[in-house]
């Protein structure tokens, strides 16, 4: 089989560029290669590679997973079903936990459900002075995040955690959290990629505030008086999460997406031990 009948052939079946994404890394080739060879017979052992990779996704089962990595801010991040997929939206969370301690010396940086690592460990290399600590309550997603921050050069330190339970002190300038967020029966979980990522890592009880409700009470212990509690949230939470965040003696603050949604929300601690 050609290349340019084996991409018609996938194109008819999954999205198209999804099906030259697959076969660029099947082939261990870029997009443009494609292209320019596109009259090119395929080696066997590629063509059977790509086969299963596309009858893998026609199957729902997500490009990331398939391939064993995606991509975030900047970085490559290896992703097993284990961890959430990181996605573009939550790059939001890493520009502005680097706004908030762009001015802080060596700061001390806590997240909260690291997963993947791809929070920890973009902060941890675009401020290589900060210590940051990640936190996750399955050792799965740990030995991932633990392999991306190896790889990538991140100096990351992993702790086997529910939540804060395992961590003490008021010691902290930026606590930074993705934490599960939607309603255990919202109906997009039986929906697209959703339904082969970890349910854990996706869904709360109380509407999915349970877990970000945890979250918010644990900062007002761990972080230094002025510290920076951020965390992704629902596109519909903005207005709850900002009462929580009050009703625990936050000054909130609130940061939008690309499509204007309020999509992190967080404060700084104004009244500590409240």
């Amino acid at each position: 089989m050609k290349v340019a009948e084996a991409l018609a052939d996938a194109r008819v079946r999954i999205e198209p560029f999804e099906a030259s994404l697959l076969l660029a890394e099947a082939s261990g080739k870029n997009r443009a290669w494609l292209v320019a060879h596109d009259g090119d017979e395929l080696p066997t052992e590629i063509a059977a590679r790509y086969a299963d990779w596309v009858k893998r996704r026609v199957a729902g089962e997500p490009v990331a997973y398939i391939l064993g990595w995606r991509e975030f801010y900047g970085h490559r991040f290896a992703v097993a079903p284990g961890v959430l997929i990181p996605r573009p939206e939550t790059e939001l969370l890493v520009e502005q936990g680097l706004a908030a301690i762009a001015q802080t010396l060596s700061p001390k940086v806590l997240d909260l459900g690291t997963g993947s690592g791809c929070i920890a460990v973009s902060l941890a290399l675009a401020r290589p002075d900060a210590q940051v600590t990640a936190v996750d309550f399955s050792e799965a997603a740990l030995t991932i995040a633990r392999s991306n921050a190896t790889t990538l050069g991140g100096r990351v330190t992993f702790i086997c955690s529910d939540w804060a339970a395992n961590i003490s002190g008021r010691d902290f300038d930026l606590i930074v959290s993705n934490p599960p967020y939607i309603a255990p029966d919202d109906v997009h979980l039986q929906q697209g990629d959703l339904r082969f990522e970890p349910r854990t890592a996706l869904a709360a009880a109380d509407a999915g505030l349970s877990d970000l409700r945890r979250i918010v009470a644990a900062a007002t212990k761990l972080l230094k008086p002025g510290g920076t509690l951020l965390c992704e949230h629902g596109y519909d939470q903005g207005g709850l999460m900002r009462e929580v965040l009050v009703e625990k003696g936050f000054s909130p603050l609130a940061y939008r997406d690309l499509a204007e949604i309020v999509r992190v929300s967080g404060g700084r601690l104004a009244n500590p031990g409240f």
